[in-house]
């Protein structure tokens, strides 16, 4: 398995809106550390013929850029690149950098190495990557063919990204991105992710994410697509996190939607403050709002309540001499506030 080192200081071309963000060598030191974390959940690190994670910067810092130009670079036309689709949407969403056009030669060239080294065949990735991994199949013949050497066994295999019903890829919302890392979106928001996502994509995440039997699947989402939605939920969850996790996020989601009383397990957030505060400037502090003109607009839609009152007037001030405070924003999103003075 391949963690991106230097790969991932640049833009991936296949994101079809802007550049994704430029990371310092420190940031992508942490990333990978985070992702060989998340991995253990899914793959086995150990024990019997375990999974092998690299670091793709182990092998392409030592080249130099005029080395890899002449070994790499010469096989791979500008006029063939230009017609894959990824290319062709970053060029009609206004341009494409020289630093994402060489995404696609390291990625190819870090497909050799594997082979090379670790008689790595396969290639695994989601369907946006296929015009990267074919580049590295056709790479390798034409490598091979300048060399005369026999041309290796090299394949690639790519699954459908997965998006909503209405054809979104989800975990990327309006309101966020969805992570797997619990640091970056806790284990009750994942929960409730799930929970909320649109009747038509209960059956296939059924299908996608549990071993019930389909028909089974199909009865279930006909006779009641709530429970079935919470059962798949869970299943997420469970999988991402662990049984444990899962089953408090479930019990925290029931406690707070059904008895409307707050859990221990749920969001919680600590503040420093004393005294009276404006409302609107309380709010603003927390991670569930986006700005104050969000605040103020909810507020007038009767859309934020702080321990179980409406917030109906942005003057109001709130009395921060208790320890804890409960705000609920629309009908969903719960954060338990510590006030730790």
């Amino acid at each position: 398995m391949l963690i991106g080192g230097a790969t991932a200081l640049i833009g991936d071309p296949s994101n079809k809106t802007d550049m994704r963000k430029m990371l310092s060598k420190e940031d992508v030191e942490r990333n990978a550390k985070e992702i060989k974390t998340l991995l253990q959940h899914f793959i086995k690190l150990d024990g019997e013929n375990p999974a092998i994670i690299v670091d793709n910067a182990d092998w392409l810092k030592p080249i130099t850029y005029i080395d890899f130009l002449r070994d790499v670079g010469v096989h791979f036309k500008v006029s063939e690149m230009l017609k894959k689709d990824l290319y062709k949407n970053r060029l009609q969403q206004g341009g494409l950098t020289f630093m994402e056009m060489g995404y696609m030669l390291m990625q190819a060239f870090d497909f050799i190495h594997l082979n090379d080294k670790y008689n790595c065949v396969l290639q695994i990735g989601g369907s946006d990557q296929w015009g990267n991994i074919v580049a590295g199949t056709e790479l390798s013949r034409k490598m091979n063919f300048k060399d005369g050497k026999e041309r290796p066994l090299m394949m690639g295999l790519t699954c459908p990204l997965l998006t909503n019903a209405n054809g979104i890829k989800m975990g990327k919302t309006e309101k966020g991105t969805l992570w797997v890392s619990r640091d970056k979106t806790s284990v009750f928001d994942f929960f409730q992710h799930f929970v909320n996502c649109l009747d038509a994509d209960v059956e296939r995440l059924l299908r996608f994410f549990t071993k019930i039997d389909i028909k089974e699947i199909q009865k279930m989402c006909k006779a009641d697509i709530v429970k079935a939605k919470k059962l798949m939920a869970f299943e997420v969850t469970k999988l991402v996190h662990g049984e444990v996790e899962a089953e408090k996020a479930r019990k925290t989601s029931e406690e707070l939607f059904s008895k409307g009383k707050p859990d221990e397990n749920m969001p919680t957030e600590e503040i420093k403050l004393t005294g009276k505060i404006n409302v609107v400037d309380f709010l603003s502090k927390l991670s569930i709002f986006k700005s104050k003109s969000e605040i103020r607009r909810l507020i007038e839609q009767n859309g934020i309540m702080i321990d179980d009152k409406k917030v109906e007037n942005i003057d109001e001030n709130i009395d921060l001499t208790q320890k804890e405070i409960i705000v609920k924003k629309g009908k969903k999103t719960f954060l338990k506030v510590n006030n730790s003075k």
